[in-house]
């Protein structure tokens, strides 16, 4: 049974509560981060503690911790469940409210730490659909906790064997996927939304990485051009980089993952390697 620490104590995850109250529950008002560890070690922690505060920034929420103290209370969960790797996800919550609705300022913080879910192979090595939805988040700079759109984005995914859902706006852009985020090579250029988009640390990865090799851009990419795109692909914290073989019902390229795409994969792989070593 994995431990979880719940506003200020480490309890087994099958007795971790928070009270009925609490304004995550009644309005869906709180943040949150989500991270890996490579050999054990939480890389990107710093980056995501960072986002984390910028999401409370975001929605007006009162963030207390420091990043030392977060990345403590971090570091003591992992030792507490002592797993080979893991999932992590640090929840700030909006806090008890009487009326129901008003924040108090004083905000539960959860660490959740789980066995590391590994995704299906065939994703990376065939390929994956994802489709596309005409929807938009709502605060998309802040990581909150309302993922209603995203749900039913997924569902709808599912039922056509996507493994995700990208966003388009009304002006008919595509923005991101509902857990991360997109890229594309068009005329042998990696372009990748800025606008109106959550920015993925893996997102910040890859771009740092494909300076070394590829002329990139980052501007508005219009829906009509994911059909066209020579290779599209998908990033983010627990699928790394995804390749798309297929969007909606239209192939991409030959059908298998791309040779830039695949560059990539094995420049993050190794990227992560040794950092992890390193720290």
């Amino acid at each position: 049974m994995t431990i979880f620490y719940v506003d200020g104590q480490f309890v087994p995850s099958d007795e971790a509560t928070i009270p009925i109250n609490d304004l995550a529950l009644l309005r869906g008002y709180g943040i949150f981060d989500f991270l890996k560890t490579y050999k054990g070690k939480p890389l990107f922690l710093k980056e995501h503690i960072e986002r984390l505060q910028r999401s409370a920034e975001q929605i007006g929420l009162d963030l207390p911790w420091s990043r030392g103290e977060l990345t403590n209370i971090v570091m003591q969960t992992l030792d507490k469940n002592n797993l080979p790797d893991s999932n992590i996800r640090m929840v700030v919550t909006g806090g008890a409210s009487p009326d129901f609705i008003t924040p108090q300022g004083k905000p539960r913080l959860l660490v959740l730490v789980t066995p590391l879910a590994e995704l299906p192979q065939w994703w990376y090595t065939e390929g994956v659909k994802i489709i596309t939805i005409d929807s938009e988040r709502n605060i998309p700079a802040a990581k909150s906790i309302d993922y209603i759109p995203a749900t039913i984005a997924l569902k709808q995914a599912r039922l056509q064997d996507a493994i995700e859902a990208v966003y388009v706006d009304r002006a008919g852009y595509v923005l991101e996927g509902t857990t991360s985020n997109l890229f594309i090579f068009a005329d042998k250029r990696l372009i990748t939304p800025g606008r109106a988009i959550l920015n993925g640390i893996t997102r910040q990865v890859v771009l740092a990485l494909a300076e070394k090799t590829y002329d990139s851009e980052i501007r508005d990419i219009k829906s009509s051009e994911l059909y066209t795109a020579e290779e599209v692909f998908v990033t983010g914290s627990n699928k790394e980089i995804g390749p798309v073989v297929k969007v909606d019902e239209t192939i991409v390229g030959n059908g298998k993952p791309g040779e830039y795409t695949k560059a990539l994969m094995g420049a993050f792989a190794a990227y992560t390697h040794e950092r992890a070593q390193a720290e």
